[in-house]
């Protein structure tokens, strides 16, 4: 449920400016230590995986392991009691990452192994960029984002085209060199279509016939066109939506090149008055 700052208990506007601000200097603090413990947290799982290591240290990289883990588990609960909007927090993305990071090491109990996917909680790093101050890099992830949801039709026709040609070149390469060559069926040719198409090449299977090896060159070629075709339509999806909607200016902090569609700063965190969205809206009309 939701509540209002300044009905909230002392002890709760002392935790919310500490764990969720950043202007202030017990914030930035917070935030710089929770980035050194997610950095070494993510490191001792990785170094548990390597068998000299966990022979030696085992145990102890599953102490500091669960140390960090009952950390990070106040942490969450300390969000949840100190927001204004605690479901919002939540069910946000960056409260379902700090949820996840959580989860693989208490289900170690029941499934061995799973404490490696602890490994998720580096997706919470994302908050360097709110502590460096480099939240335009975030405004161009959403400029990114919004480019990528408006070309999905086209970027949908492209995959499946790309799909139809290696079904097709699959099939081909199977009827040209058979199984004694490697291509022992149909969708382990479409495999070798993939990986060929993609310019990857892994090599494990290789066509020996001078027909075979004909229509691979011929596909290598035809990859490095099709790896361009989804810059391009990203792109020109980029600079359709950049002439359309344009960008405008904080009046707040001086950030520059924040989408016009925006409703809050991305480095200050002032809302945009009403009048912005009436402006937009009338500009788009008269396009």
């Amino acid at each position: 449920m939701d509540r209002d700052y300044s009905n909230m208990k002392k002890w709760q506007q002392k935790i919310h400016e500490v764990i969720f601000g950043y202007h202030t200097t017990a914030g930035k603090m917070f935030d710089l230590a929770l980035l050194v413990a997610i950095v070494t947290s993510v490191l001792v799982v990785m170094l548990e995986s390597v068998n000299d290591i966990e022979e030696h240290f085992g145990q102890e990289l599953r102490m500091i392991e669960w140390g960090f883990t009952f950390l990070f588990s106040i942490e969450y609960l300390a969000r949840i009691l100190s927001s204004p909007r605690p479901l919002k927090y939540m069910t946000s993305f960056m409260g379902i990452v700090d949820l996840l990071s959580l989860i693989p090491t208490y289900l170690s109990f029941f499934f061995v192994g799973t404490h490696s996917l602890s490994v998720i909680r580096s997706f919470r790093l994302i908050r360097v960029f709110r502590i460096l101050k480099l939240t335009h890099f975030m405004g161009g992830a959403q400029q990114l984002g919004t480019a990528l949801w408006g070309s999905r039709h086209k970027i949908v026709v492209f995959m499946g085209t790309v799909v139809c040609i290696v079904v097709i070149a699959g099939t081909m390469m199977y009827l040209i060199e058979g199984g004694e060559n490697g291509f022992t069926s149909i969708p382990k040719s479409i495999y070798w279509a993939i990986v060929t198409i993609t310019t990857v090449g892994y090599g494990d299977i290789a066509p020996q016939t001078i027909f075979g090896q004909t229509a691979a060159s011929i596909l290598m070629i035809l990859g490095y066109a099709i790896i361009a075709v989804p810059t391009g339509i990203v792109t020109s999806q980029m600079m359709a939506d950049a002439k359309r909607i344009g960008t405008i200016t904080c009046s707040n902090c001086g950030e520059e090149d924040l989408p016009n569609h925006s409703r809050f700063c991305l480095n200050c965190g002032a809302g945009f008055h009403r009048k912005v969205d009436s402006q937009l809206d009338s500009s788009i009309k008269n396009q």
